[in-house]
Order: structure tokens, then sequence, then C-alpha cells
């Protein structure tokens, strides 16, 4: 088998566009979080805390030092709590989801093994009907009447 039909056998297979389909959608949630996070959350908490930006916010170990050119050393540990919030909303949705395949799939498993326990019980508990009797035996059965 040549490497063009490998390649597309391994395309075709229906996991691997499953997966294609899952990034794609994860990347534009990621996105819809990322701006809910930048533009709603964040602004409501920095009103909530006396309009602080935690964007800016950053530990700085060395100042900037005009005279000799040096640019200020710093750490910004703002942008990491943003992005902390976004995984964290991130997970939650990733959780609920999650929370619910496992519930539909542990109700149909449910369903699907009372459905076997009761057709066991059908077979066993009801006799089969009795056979229809033939054309000879109805005769039979009207001349004794």
């Amino acid at each position: 088998m040549g490497f063009i039909q490998e390649f597309k056998t391994f395309i075709s297979r229906g996991n691997v566009i499953d997966m294609a389909v899952g990034v794609v959608i994860g990347a534009a949630f990621g996105k819809i979080v990322n701006a809910l996070v930048a533009n709603i959350i964040m602004p409501l908490v920095g009103y909530l805390t006396g309009g602080m930006d935690f964007s800016d916010m950053a530990w700085t170990i060395q100042k900037a030092d005009p005279e000799t050119g040096k640019a200020a050393v710093s750490i910004g540990y703002g942008m990491l709590i943003q992005v902390t919030i976004e995984f964290l909303i991130i997970a939650l949705s990733i959780f609920l989801v999650l929370k619910v395949i496992n519930k539909l799939k542990a109700s149909s498993e449910r369903l699907d093994f009372t459905k076997k326990k009761n057709a066991g019980k059908a077979d066993i508990a009801t006799p089969a009907p009795a056979p229809e009797p033939t054309t000879q035996e109805k005769l039979l059965g009207e001349i004794l009447d």
C-alpha cells in the first residue's frame, strides 16, 4: 500500500475526523471564553475591586534606569490570573459536558440491562401458546359435541 493510500485510509477513519472537529470546536470555544473573561468578567472584577486592572499587575524586581538605559525587570502576574480564570471556565465547561455524557451512558446501560433482564424472564415465565388444532381435530371435536 502506497503512502498516499495509507494517508487517505488514516484520514477517512471516523476517529480522526471526530478529533479534528473537536480541535476546531475547542479552539473556537477557547476564543469565546477568552473574550468573555477579558471583556466581561475581568472588568467586573476590576470594578468590584476599586478599578484594579489585573492585566497590568506586575511585581517589579528592578526599576527602569533612564540614565543607563536599562529597562525595568518585572514579573507580570496579572495575565496569569486572567489566563487561570479562563482555564477554570473551560475546565468547568468540559467537566459539565462529560458529566452529562456519562450520566446518559449510565442510564442507557441500565436500560439495556433491564431490557435484557426482562426479556429473559418473559421467555421463562410465559408458556408457549398451544398449537392451532388441525382440520381433522376440529371435525372430530364437532362430532363429539
